[in-house]
């Protein structure tokens, strides 16, 4: 049974203060311009670099991924308790987003999962009510993922308090901070998608 939407800002509030208490084993330091660091990750990736620039890589993928575990424990305590997993949610708020329908096929590229996976996910939103299988007008042989209208009735309902735990998150950012996350994120993204398909390229070579 899915939680009712009445439900979630207590179950927001739970979350956000659950988070926030949570002993935090890591301890960060600053350099002398003020920018924080883990001490631990620098030592263990020095094995690893040759020179600073070299090092500063590591610590810097070390420090996206701790910011990456960071938001996804976030998503993931959003979601007990309302019998939705994180996954399902990134495909309601898709199908949200969508006034026809979306395909599984789609669901599965756009989600970067396995169609297998976006099936049982839809399966899910299905069986709680939020989501339904329709007809696919354009190729009769096919199906799109649609939001029903409980299921738009939930997200409204789940927009205020994910407005607020995601301000909760990124708490003491400027504006011009988040641009500039936001753009450094992208950007690393880019340079692995360039990097897998050049050695795509190579494992195609004869």
């Amino acid at each position: 049974m899915p939680v009712q939407v009445g439900e979630i800002d207590k179950i927001w509030k739970d979350v956000l203060f659950s988070f926030f208490i949570m002993k935090d084993v890591t301890t960060y330091e600053s350099d002398p311009d003020g920018l924080l660091y883990d001490p631990r990750v620098r030592a263990a990736m020095a094995q690893f670099a040759d020179d600073d620039e070299t090092l500063l890589t590591f610590e810097a993928g070390a420090a996206v991924r701790t910011a990456n575990q960071a938001v996804e424990r976030m998503r993931a305590h959003g979601a007990q308790g309302r019998g939705v997993s994180a996954g399902a949610l990134d495909l309601l708020v898709r199908l949200n987003n969508s006034e026809h329908g979306i395909s599984i096929g789609e669901l599965a590229r756009t989600s970067g999962v396995s169609s297998r996976n976006a099936t049982g996910l839809v399966d899910t939103l299905e069986h709680n009510g939020l989501v339904r299988r329709v007809p696919d007008p354009k190729d009769r042989r096919s199906v799109l993922a649609e939001i029903t209208p409980a299921g738009r009735a939930w997200m409204e309902a789940f927009r205020k308090p994910s407005q607020l735990a995601m301000r909760a998150m990124f708490h003491g950012f400027t504006p011009e901070e988040l641009v500039l996350l936001r753009d450094l994120c992208l950007r690393l993204a880019a340079n692995q998608h360039r990097l897998a398909e050049h050695l795509r390229r190579i494992g195609q070579q004869p």
